[in-house]
């Protein structure tokens, strides 16, 4: 009851830390603050779809990042086909900048590439599957890489953001505030997920598969519709990115892109949904300012894992709860 209240207690000071980040951030004259913020909360949903399938589903992949550059590549390619008034090569569709159609399809596309890469990857376990999402990962990579007419390996940039009826996504402050929006919808949708059938599923399959499936609970079809969900979620976070900065490449595609976000949900706490945002925040916070004093902060980064893996369980998360409750 204690760990219950404290974590009711911690969600809602934080939620009244970030809605109110924007006033402060003006107040001390540090405007970047936002642009700042705006990118913890676009990684946070990106690690939290991670944790829906690594911490409830028990499935570590290790080419998440693949689903959050579709996911941007999708808005930017749009974008640059409306600028340029031409439609997408083989779908024949007509670019668009409008957020409420160019999003969901970075979503969608993102989804479905997750649900076909998943239905592959799931006939495998352990560490076979940790490298055959990598191998895809690496594989997406490369053919965006080789995309020419999309900049290659140089990336696409985008004349402006998205637009969107009645805000302008062009301000940072509105940017951030339709962020959060979107990271507090995500969260609480999982929630309500993991807490029902589906969920219960999941996390059973996690401890003992074997068991669910003689129970008749199809373990394969749950954990794909888990594994394209998590790859939604990071598409829909692409999406954001790319309208953050503007600006696209392959990068965000790498295997290393992926071990970030890994590191954001280990660090912040595995099946907990909130505590990859704060994982998030953690490591963006320690790079910013660790960043400023030496290039090698990632020296840094290593103890603090090892310390939070061995006294801290399900990290930041758990420290601050006090305890092992979801």
């Amino acid at each position: 009851m204690v760990s219950a209240t404290r974590e009711r207690r911690i969600l809602w000071v934080t939620l009244l830390l970030l809605t109110t980040l924007p006033g402060f951030a003006q107040l001390l004259g540090e405007p970047y603050l936002v642009s700042l913020f705006s990118r913890i909360l676009i990684y946070g949903l990106a690690a939290a779809s991670l944790d829906l399938m690594l911490g409830y589903g028990g499935m570590v992949s290790f080419g998440h990042a693949a689903f959050f550059g579709i996911g941007a590549y999708v808005v930017a390619i749009l974008a640059f086909h409306s600028a340029e008034g031409s439609a997408v090569p083989l779908l024949g569709l007509a670019g668009t900048e409008s957020a409420l159609l160019a999003w969901p399809a970075a979503a969608l596309a993102a989804g479905l590439a997750a649900a076909l890469i998943g239905a592959v990857c799931l006939r495998t376990g352990g560490i076979q599957f940790i490298m055959i999402t990598l191998a895809f990962a690496q594989m997406l990579f490369y053919l965006f890489v080789s995309l020419s007419a999309y900049g290659g390996e140089d990336g696409l940039s985008m004349w402006d953001r998205s637009r969107l009826a009645g805000l302008d996504l062009g301000d940072d402050t509105v940017f951030y505030y339709v962020c959060l929006t979107l990271l507090v919808a995500f969260l609480v949708l999982a929630r309500r997920l993991v807490n029902a059938r589906f969920g219960m599923v999941i996390q059973g399959a996690r401890q003992n598969e074997a068991r669910m499936q003689a129970l008749g609970f199809p373990i394969y079809r749950y954990k794909l519709v888990c594994f394209a969900l998590a790859g939604t979620g990071a598409g829909l976070a692409g999406a954001l990115i790319a309208n953050q900065t503007e600006f696209v490449s392959p990068g965000l595609m790498h295997w290393t892109r992926s071990g970030q976000i890994l590191v954001m949900v280990i660090l912040g706490g595995m099946g907990t949904l909130f505590g990859p945002v704060l994982g998030a925040a953690a490591l963006l916070l320690m790079e910013e300012v660790l960043s400023m004093y030496t290039e090698y902060w990632m020296v840094y980064l290593g103890p603090m894992l090892i310390l939070v893996v061995l006294f801290a369980r399900r990290g930041v998360y758990g420290w601050l709860v006090g305890g092992d409750r979801d």
